[in-house]
């Protein structure tokens, strides 16, 4: 996928990695960039076109694909975290951050699908995180709305190459972001985040690991999750 020349949509694109993705589209010389938000007054940026857009709403995901009919490649970065527990978590609040993390992404690529293909297969995004492979506490459900981001991103794959589109995975350690401002632990610029997206989007990459942290946990994988787990599990004895 050639950003040169290409008209892209990004979700959440008013603020911390979305805003990062439009700056170095803009750089790359993007054709055009549609800025979705929910609130459009937070977009602050000049030359895109800007669209309001709650991605757990049905009637404006249609009404952003029926705007932006010459998309050629969708990043799904909006996304959202209320640090509930599985377990002891208000569930209604749990759902709206799978409404946002999972189905608002799901809901994006089947609504520009045919938009895509008639613009000749394009390419999507979708922005996930290490905590696709990993849980940790004060995350399980952002870990889990992720893990589930993930499988359909590998779905989606599978289903739109016979129309020619990309599908990409993007996962990352912790970014440094409004959402990450009230954590101590180290981490990355979204400026880092960003180029590796766009290199792993023209290289054609299935699947980008944006960082050291995303490297190591996805080759944590084959390790048994007692291993994985053993500081926290070791509190239970």
């Amino acid at each position: 996928m050639q950003i040169q020349g290409s008209v892209v949509l990004v979700t959440g694109g008013n603020r911390g990695i979305g805003a990062e993705f439009v700056r170095q589209l803009k750089q790359r010389g993007a054709a055009k960039i549609y800025v979705a938000a929910r609130s459009i007054d937070s977009v602050n940026v000049e030359d895109v076109e800007v669209i309001t857009l709650d991605v757990t709403d049905d009637a404006q995901v249609q009404a952003a694909a029926a705007q932006a009919g010459d998309v050629q490649l969708l990043i799904n970065n909006a996304g959202t975290t209320f640090s509930q527990t599985l377990v002891d978590g208000d569930f209604d609040v749990i759902r709206r951050e799978f409404e946002t993390n999972f189905f608002g992404p799901l809901k994006l690529i089947r609504a520009f699908a045919p938009v895509l293909a008639a613009n000749g297969g394009g390419a999507v995004l979708n922005v996930l995180s290490a905590l696709s492979w990993i849980s940790a506490s004060g995350g399980t459900v952002y870990a889990a709305s992720k893990a589930a981001a993930w499988s359909m991103t590998d779905g989606a794959r599978l289903e739109l190459a016979a129309q020619g589109t990309q599908v990409t995975g993007l996962h990352m350690g912790m970014v440094d972001t409004d959402m990450t401002a009230g954590s101590d632990l180290v981490k990355i610029a979204p400026a880092v985040v960003v180029t590796a997206a766009l290199d792993g989007l023209e290289s054609g990459a299935t699947e980008v690991l944006a960082d050291d942290t995303a490297r190591f946990v996805k080759a944590s994988l084959t390790a048994d999750p007692g291993t994985r787990y053993a500081d926290s599990l070791a509190a239970r004895v």
